[in-house]
């Protein structure tokens, strides 16, 4: 316990040394800003004057193209090339279907690139047109299709698109009526309204049969693409095709949808061979019921059906002081009628009513009505219980009829010639840059010329992203809760540090109380005396059994001995009797058993001396055991010796 709390006091006071160095740190960081504030404005004005510059030095080149191509478009130059639409949108009102939104060329406005300038969309909530002929048409045969531009969302988006349209090659082509219903081969690009972040890729095939022109949409991507509107940086769009039928949508040089022609697009490219007969009526007697209810079962007789759900309750009383006389609403004593009041036209004036003021003191005020309560025997309406329907024929579907429409493009790759690229465009946000457009069908010119252009914004926009600090700053501004939880993530590995790496003392205390002395010993001593002690009795026993050993063969020694002197001395005795009284006859049997049995007792006092004596010496040794140690006072048996 006690080294719990020593530690959980090192993590306390860790807690709060952070604490305090960083109100220091606010401290100085306040007092410079009061010492620097008349140097303020004039650090603001070169603040904005080197706003606009890069953080590395960057030398910009107008991207070129390393291959082949079909379209470049840099804007480094202006809006050569491109024209803008001078129509107006079917089916709307004058005032909002032309197509007067503005275009400018113009440089990013933050992490801006020296020199290199793009598309910017300018205006709010009108409709944007604009296009420009191919160096020359792209013909969907055996090279695939690489579409790839630039778009950066420079004050985010709500509503409105960015995506170019590939036109269709035709004679009656005139760029200065490309509106909505100019026919375009493939439509691409990011798309959001609302919550709705889309990234289009439609393309329009041509029905062999009827010679129509349906929409084919590509599935929607699984990647999660909301960032890509709203960091306002500046994002790579890709569009690859194949011959092969396959496709795939790329943001930044990075995949986030591929598929077939064939199998991802909707609707399908190739109808069903099969379709509904739409003659086909479902039969008057089909029964689709999986259940029905049970035509056996009957009400019971108790089920009372008039019953109600709710009624008074019997036991309620009305609460003491209840005001039966006072309304809960009267006329508001101070109102007074409106100078402007007519009576002729806005009728007699009344008071406003406000709450009662002698209710507020009482239980309530009005009539008394008793408080309504759930009924025991309500039960509602009978219904029979369900069965299985024994008709159920399940679900009816119409008969299937070979499909008269049904036809088989297994190359929808060869698609209507592209000769022209257009932006049509309707958006409530604006400033959307688009740069650096180029169609192609080698993966290595688009790279190439992605690294010359987006490559460069890119590397900017990294070199003037704040740190990692300023970043957790700024995020705490906007969720002043991180606090909270930067500050635990600090002292938390502090704390731990503290707690387990602090070299700690281990005091082990033993308390050994005795009557009259009590003393601490250590853990080490007492294991020391314990081997000291344990040693002292094997050694004690050792001398122990040796000694009575040692005892009993002196007593056989001595007790023959004894018999031999007595047996020699009766004999003595018994010549000098006989030769002195003539007498008695003594037998020399019973001397030796009188001497035997002398000899035992003797030896049996001996005995019982000797253990009196060490009881004696026990009791003394654990009396004198309760002194000094109770480890050091170790009995020594004594040997008795005779």
């Amino acid at each position: 316990i006690t080294k719990m709390h020593f530690q959980w006091d090192w993590l306390c006071l860790g807690v709060l040394i952070i604490s305090s160095v960083t109100a220091e740190i606010e401290n100085e960081e306040n007092l410079d800003a009061d010492v620097e504030g008349e140097d303020f404005d004039m650090q603001s004005q070169e603040a904005e004057v080197e706003k606009d510059k890069p953080s590395i030095e960057i030398v910009y080149q107008t991207p070129k193209p390393t291959g082949e191509v079909y379209f470049t478009a840099t804007f480094d130059g202006g809006l050569s090339g491109w024209v803008l639409s001078k129509t107006k949108k079917e089916e709307l009102d004058d005032n909002i279907a032309k197509y007067d939104g503005r275009w400018e060329v113009e440089e990013l406005k933050e992490n801006t690139v020296p020199g290199d300038r793009g598309l910017v969309l300018k205006s709010v909530a009108k409709h944007h047109a604009i296009s420009a002929m191919l160096t020359k048409p792209f013909v969907f045969d055996n090279q695939p299709l690489i579409v790839q531009y630039e778009v950066n969302f420079q004050k985010g988006i709500d509503c409105g698109g960015a995506y170019i349209k590939l036109l269709s090659s035709s004679d009656d082509l005139n760029l200065e009526y490309f509106f909505d219903k100019t026919p375009y081969t493939i439509m691409f690009g990011p798309d959001k309204c609302g919550e709705d972040y889309k990234l289009h890729f439609i393309f329009r095939h041509k029905n062999p049969k009827t010679g129509e022109y349906d929409e084919k949409h590509a599935e929607r991507p699984d990647v999660d693409l909301k960032k890509f509107y709203l960091d306002k940086k500046t994002h790579l769009y890709t569009l690859v095709l194949k011959p092969d039928n396959t496709f795939e949508m790329l943001i930044d040089q990075t995949v986030v949808s591929k598929g077939s022609l064939l199998e991802n697009m909707v609707p399908p490219v190739n109808p069903s061979k099969e379709i509904e007969d739409p003659s086909d009526k479902k039969p008057d007697d089909w029964d689709e019921r999986p259940k029905i209810p049970d035509p056996n079962a009957v009400k019971p007789d108790d089920w009372d059906e008039d019953e109600p759900s709710k009624i008074e309750d019997p036991d309620a009383v009305k609460p003491e002081g209840w005001l039966d006389d006072e309304p809960q609403y009267v006329p508001d004593p101070n109102a007074k009628k409106p100078k402007d009041w007519d009576e002729e036209m806005d009728g007699e004036w009344e008071a406003p009513q406000i709450p009662n003021p002698k209710c507020e003191a009482a239980p309530g005020c009005g009539e008394w009505v008793r408080p309504m309560k759930n009924n025991p025997k309500y039960k509602g309406k009978w219904r029979a219980p369900m069965i299985d329907n024994p008709n159920y024929q399940g679900i009816w579907s119409p008969r299937k009829i070979p499909n008269p429409d049904y036809f088989e493009d297994l190359h929808p790759f060869k698609m209507t010639t592209v000769s022209a690229i257009g932006l049509e465009l309707w958006s409530m946000t604006s400033d959307i840059y688009f740069d650096n457009f180029i169609i192609c069908s080698e993966k290595e010119v688009a790279d190439h010329w992605a690294a010359d252009g987006w490559g460069l914004k890119k590397l900017v926009a990294s070199a003037n992203e704040p740190g990692m600090f300023s970043q957790l700053v700024t995020a705490a501004e906007d969720h002043p809760w991180l606090w909270v939880l930067y500050i635990l993530t600090l002292a938390l590995p502090v704390g731990l540090g503290v707690l387990f790496c602090w070299p700690a003392k281990k005091t082990d205390d033993y308390d050994f109380k005795k009557p009259d002395v009590s003393k601490q010993i250590r853990k080490g001593e007492l294991k020391q005396e314990r081997e000291e002690f344990e040693d002292d009795e094997i050694e004690e026993e050792k001398e122990n059994e040796d000694t009575a050993e040692d005892e009993r063969r002196e007593m056989e020694e001595t007790k023959g001995e004894l018999i031999k002197d007595t047996k020699k001395m009766g004999r003595e005795a018994s010549l000098s009797e006989d030769e002195g009284e003539g007498g008695e006859d003594i037998d020399d049997d019973e001397v030796a058993d009188e001497e035997e049995n002398e000899v035992a007792d003797a030896s049996q006092e001996e005995g019982g001396m000797s253990n009196k004596s060490d009881s004696e010496d026990e009791k003394k040794e654990a009396d004198e055991g309760t002194g000094d140690h109770p480890l050091k006072s170790v009995r020594k048996r004594r040997v008795r010796k005779d």
